[in-house]
């Protein structure tokens, strides 16, 4: 990542990558790894670090033996480099950064807040010099200034940016650094070897310098933290912390990077965080060989039988329903395939149960089923499909409780209760014969102005019979919140298929207001939103999420209440054993 001054002392944000990177040395550290030759030996300092419940004390058996010595461990991971590179360049997860701009008061007395954010998403193409494919034209990521949304650049692999932090180097030899080791030390189940990085004296400018982490097993990079040397004039390269998860036996793939600067410059002006997710690795999602399925038919055409029990056409209304059902299913397969909607799993579970909450309480009987799905990207918002409610993993993760939740689904149930039609017209399958980053264009699901008005009535009805109207308060407070915070994140807010969930200062169901206290900042025991990435966890892999198992936190501190703010990943790492390639990563947000 660079930022340039463009003229005086204002600074644009480039997102841009390097075609040239840094590249390893000879060590000059005592040739013999400590405690190379026995798995339990200590770091540094002669103590060892605890090993985590679950954990194995000693290494399980690999291809070849343990390194002999430092330079060798060296070698094997400048090798396990270069073959995660070729596994890159066969694979096209989608990327996602989000950026906040944070600002203290002028007198310093209160925690830097959010005043503005940036947001980017695309694909990440590594397969013949890397390049990224945005699904949404932001400025200040890229070169190509749209002012569009949905507008579509490409942005090549040129000096340093966000995307780049997810390798090392696309050119790793031994020659241009120098190596330190610094102890062994567990991140989760996985034990670790630490090792400081810098590059040489003579090595160019842009080179990475700070911190590595190597799994004692295979010798994989799993976590890497610093920045890049000598600054060009005029210049500057943020921090960052880039992770990778066990995402298939004996491979470890980029999945997290945060990313924080404050007083860029010595300005005294720019403080930022940033987060950038990775998803989507599994290329068979992308329907790249789903061909190949043809030829994996095992039924006999002769003994294939309908055993549905309806043996005569349906009526005509019964076809209409078909055919809006239809549409549905074409729109949930192609975003699916995209990677842009998880694949149904148990927080679908957990968001039907609320809505069923409110059907029954209502005495409501639908003629056709609900289903609730969730949409993968941070910006907080919610739309139906027909009768498929969708909620995104933004949205899910700053709700503050079920009865905040249960306002969010009771509005989108309310455009399935009162009827808003949705465009059948995309049960042709032609519909769906788009490229995957125009996506944002070619689907549409606001509704009309008066259609939202007739949602929030009814939403309203609906959770004064239901379970949480003794709760609504909290939802109010979350309005209130987000009210607060919307004109100053506008890309947290804005939808990419749905409606806003706030425009300018109204929100949706503002009659919740009314019935909410006051904010107070300083009130720990007030908690109207959560951090960013708290609650929904994401497998890169599969796209399948979870509700996140964090423990409850107390608050110590009013600042640690940071709504809708970004905040540091810390996932628990674990490693896949090689019988169990199915098994999800552990990994969670360090929200709380």
């Amino acid at each position: 990542m660079r930022i340039l001054q463009a003229s005086g002392r204002s600074m644009i944000l480039l997102l841009v990558l390097s075609s040239v990177f840094p590249v390893l040395a000879q060590d000059t550290f005592p040739s013999a790894i400590p405690g190379a030759a026995d798995p339990a030996a200590t770091g540094a300092t002669g103590s060892a670090t605890a090993a985590p419940a679950g954990s194995s004390s000693v290494a399980s058996s690999v291809s070849s033996a343990a390194p002999a010595s430092f330079d060798e461990l060296m070698d094997r991971v400048v090798e396990k480099e270069h073959l995660l590179l070729a596994q890159m360049r066969k694979m096209r997860p989608l990327v996602e950064t989000y950026l906040q701009n944070l600002k203290a008061d002028a007198g310093g007395n209160s925690s830097p807040v959010p005043v503005k954010d940036q947001y980017f998403l695309g694909r990440l193409d590594m397969n013949d010099g890397p390049e990224d494919v945005s699904f949404v034209g932001q400025p200040g990521f890229g070169r190509n200034r749209m002012n569009k949304l949905t507008g579509i650049f490409s942005l090549r692999y040129q000096p340093l940016g966000f995307a780049q932090m997810v390798v090392l180097d696309t050119d790793l030899y031994k020659k241009s650094y120098d190596f330190s080791f610094v102890r062994r030390e567990f991140l989760g189940e996985v034990r670790c070897i630490v090792i400081d990085v810098q590059p040489k004296p003579e090595a160019s400018a842009g080179r990475f310098q700070g911190r590595i982490w190597v799994e004692d097993q295979d010798y994989n990079i799993v976590r890497f933290n610093g920045t890049y040397s000598r600054q060009p004039q005029n210049a500057f390269y943020l921090h960052f912390d880039s992770w990778r998860l066990n995402l298939r036996p004996g491979v470890w793939l980029p999945a997290y990077i945060y990313s924080e600067e404050s007083d860029l410059g010595n300005s005294g002006h720019l403080h930022l965080k940033a987060q950038t997710r990775l998803w989507g690795y599994d290329v068979k999602s992308l329907g790249k060989n789903h061909n190949e399925e043809f030829t994996q038919i095992l039924l006999d055409p002769q003994q294939a039988k309908d055993l549905t029990g309806n043996m005569a056409d349906p009526a005509p209304v019964v076809a209409e329903r078909m055919w809006e059902r239809q549409a549905e299913d074409n729109v949930m397969e192609r975003l699916q395939r995209i990677g842009l909607l998880a694949p149904p799993g148990d927080v679908d579970t957990v968001l039907q149960t609320v809505v069923n909450n409110l059907l029954l309480t209502n005495n409501i009987a639908l003629q056709t089923d609900v289903r609730c799905r969730v949409l993968i990207t941070a910006p907080l918002e919610s739309f139906t499909i027909g009768h498929t409610i969708v909620l995104s993993r933004g949205m899910l993760d700053v709700l503050p409780d079920e009865a905040a939740l249960a306002m969010v689904l009771a509005h989108e149930l309310s455009h399935i209760v009162l009827g808003h039609k949705f465009d059948s017209k995309l049960a042709f399958s032609d519909q769906m014969f788009f490229p995957d980053e125009q996506s944002f264009q070619r689907l549409d699901f606001k509704r009309r102005p008066a259609d939202e008005e007739a949602a929030d009535r009814k939403a309203l009805e609906l959770l004064k019979n239901s379970p949480y109207k003794e709760k609504l308060a909290t939802a109010g407070l979350f309005l209130r919140a987000l009210q607060q915070r919307a004109p100053d994140l506008p890309n947290l807010i804005r939808p990419h298929l749905g409606n806003g969930f706030s425009a300018g200062s109204n929100v949706r169901m503002e009659a919740l207001l009314t019935s909410a206290p006051a904010l107070d900042a300083q009130r720990i025991d007030q908690i109207a939103a959560l951090p960013l990435g708290g609650r929904i966890k994401l497998d890169p892999w599969s796209d399948q999420v979870e509700m996140a198992k964090s423990q409850p936190v107390t608050l110590a501190l009013a600042r640690e209440k940071m709504p809708f703010e970004i905040t540091p990943f810390f996932p628990y790492l674990t490693r896949l054993p090689n019988d169990h390639g199915d098994k999800v990563a552990s990994a969670g947000a360090g929200a709380k």
